[in-house]
């Protein structure tokens, strides 16, 4: 036998013993997947956001098949998904309460507010960890945008140097708010009658009204018309608490400086 003849049957031989490794490596380690786990996969909203507490979609429909985890985390998904994947497990659907983000910055970042001028990479996080930001404010949105490029939805814009949230186009994801390096967007249940404070400015109010004209001064004026203790002053800033607000919306008319806003009239 010529050794080329040689060298090609002991290759196919090679090859073979191979394939029958493998074939016998899959047979004998095959781990069984619950169809229910691909099913539940193809009904999420498919955007591996996180907002479930999970790695992706996948690993979420995984914990639900195989732990039992809630089927109304998907808030991207909403009401759609979680009926979707009640019907693939046999169980009740949950009640899926709509989440939205919300931005708790009022001001507009004009020429005549800003400290500096940045000409590097528009960036919130690389102008915060250079200088802590352009703005007078310290503690409002830095307006380069890290939310817009985290969001897959296309539902925060920056307008007038501030993030705007569209609230059509809004999943509640939370991507946006784990993006921001001010920590000025929080994701909260959708309500058409509970405000927001739309500012987190912890200056006293004559440091502030320097620094925006859209800024909570921390007047107390919203605590003493709320009847619900909803709503208190902690750190010149006033800060509502979600769960103990009824929508009553006395303390939007009593704010003078128009910070507290019902979220979808923003």
């Amino acid at each position: 036998m010529s050794p080329i003849l040689m060298a090609i049957v002991l290759v196919t031989v090679i090859g073979l013993i191979g394939a029958i490794i493998l074939v016998a490596a899959s047979i004998f380690m095959y781990v069984p997947v619950d169809e229910r786990v691909e099913k539940i996969t193809a009904v999420l909203a498919g955007a591996n956001c996180g907002a479930c507490g999970c790695a992706g979609c996948a690993d979420y429909a995984k914990s639900i098949v195989e732990d039992g985890n809630a089927i109304n985390k998907c808030t991207p998904g909403g009401a759609k998904s979680v009926a979707a994947i009640a019907e693939i497990m046999g169980v009740q659907a949950e009640a899926s309460v709509p989440m939205k983000a919300v931005v708790a910055c009022s001001g507009t970042c004009d020429k005549t507010s800003k400290k500096y001028e940045f000409e590097g990479i528009q960036s919130c996080q690389a102008v915060k960890g250079l200088y802590g930001g352009d703005g007078m404010c310290q503690y409002g949105c830095l307006g380069y945008g890290d939310c817009t490029r985290a969001c897959a939805f296309d539902a925060i814009h920056i307008v007038d140097g501030i993030a705007k949230v569209d609230r059509e186009k809004c999943t509640g994801c939370g991507a946006c708010a784990a993006a921001c390096p001010n920590h000025v967007i929080s994701v909260i249940p959708e309500h058409k009658r509970k405000p927001v404070v739309a500012c987190q400015n912890k200056d006293k109010g004559a440091q502030t009204r320097k620094a925006c004209t859209a800024g909570c001064i921390g007047c107390m004026k919203c605590t003493k018309v709320c009847h619900f203790d909803a709503i208190k002053v902690e750190n010149n800033v006033a800060y509502i608490d979600q769960d103990k607000c009824k929508g009553c919306q006395l303390c939007v008319k009593e704010c003078p400086m128009g910070v507290i806003h019902i979220p979808s009239a923003l």
